[in-house]
């Protein structure tokens, strides 16, 4: 009878310890993996909309802050469920060779050149980036640049391409490899120039002895996208919470909280809320 009881206590524990484990892994938040751009992070707009995702959804998201290009790549290999980025060309590439599916328009901001209150270069008042450029390359005026594959930096390298200069290799033309708030930390540490979303730079102006110098361009807009990595390529993505995510991001109570996110603290928004819209509006 003994060892009856004995064994019956045994398969009891066991029963509950798997019970207990099942109930465990029940009420655990299911993850999703987010590849996202530093300038989304650096701006301090993902602090305040990623916990009200996780509290509406019941998803836990890990938040991967890297260039575009970054994100993009991990897309590519499965790493990540979903994407935020702003890389116009490179996004309609990914989309094309089907490593993404329903991109979607979420916000915009612009790019600024901002630099050293005494601004060596003479940039104040140009109203085009290629030119700025061009005054930055023959003054020899320190630029940083990210060098990264970010959005950022394709950006740059579009506007030196404008200017018909080939900065690679340059003396004054010197590569970080960082993100977008940390590019701007050496900058400011440096004293040279650098290219920069206006979110970024407004979050942490602050801290920073930089200037904006050219500002309005139109080649200067930067627009962001939502994008779910495609299922077909990559069997384990989390297709429901990637799904989730970016109807997040569009919704009309998202796109509200993006359009004031700021105002409070600096006058005016960060990012302009752009769901809905037609891509030929913003000029895509």
């Amino acid at each position: 009878m003994n060892r009856f009881k004995k064994m019956w206590c045994a398969v009891v524990v066991v029963l509950t310890f798997i019970v207990g484990a099942a109930s465990l892994a029940a009420a655990a938040p299911k993850a999703l993996i987010l590849a996202t751009t530093t300038s989304t992070q650096d701006s301090g707009l993902l602090d305040v909309l990623i916990p009200a995702f996780e509290k509406q959804s019941g998803y836990f998201v890990k938040t991967i802050a890297v260039g575009s290009g970054q994100a993009m790549a991990m897309g590519k290999k499965g790493e990540a469920d979903v994407l935020l980025v702003h890389s116009p060309d490179d996004e309609k590439k990914f989309m094309v060779e089907g490593f993404g599916v329903n991109r979607r328009l979420v916000m915009h901001n612009d790019f600024v050149i901002v630099g050293p209150p005494n601004d060596p270069a003479k940039l104040r008042g140009t109203k085009t980036s290629a030119e700025a450029v061009k005054k930055i390359a023959h003054s020899g005026s320190l630029f940083l640049s990210r060098g990264d594959n970010s959005g950022t930096h394709a950006k740059e390298k579009k506007l030196w391409k404008a200017a018909g200069i080939n900065a690679e290799g340059q003396k004054w033309y010197q590569q970080t490899g960082l993100g977008m708030g940390e590019t701007l930390n050496v900058a400011a540490e440096k004293k040279g120039y650098a290219l920069t979303d206006r979110g970024t730079y407004l979050a942490l102006i602050k801290r920073l002895r930089l200037e904006i110098l050219v500002e309005g361009d139109p080649s200067l807009l930067n627009v962001y996208h939502v994008i779910e990595v495609n299922p077909v390529k990559w069997s384990k993505v989390n297709v429901a919470g990637a799904k989730a995510f970016a109807d997040f991001m569009v919704s009309q109570k998202v796109q509200k909280i993006i359009g004031t996110f700021g105002v409070d603290k600096f006058g005016a928004p960060l990012f302009f809320p752009d769901a809905g819209k037609k891509p030929e509006t913003l000029g895509l």
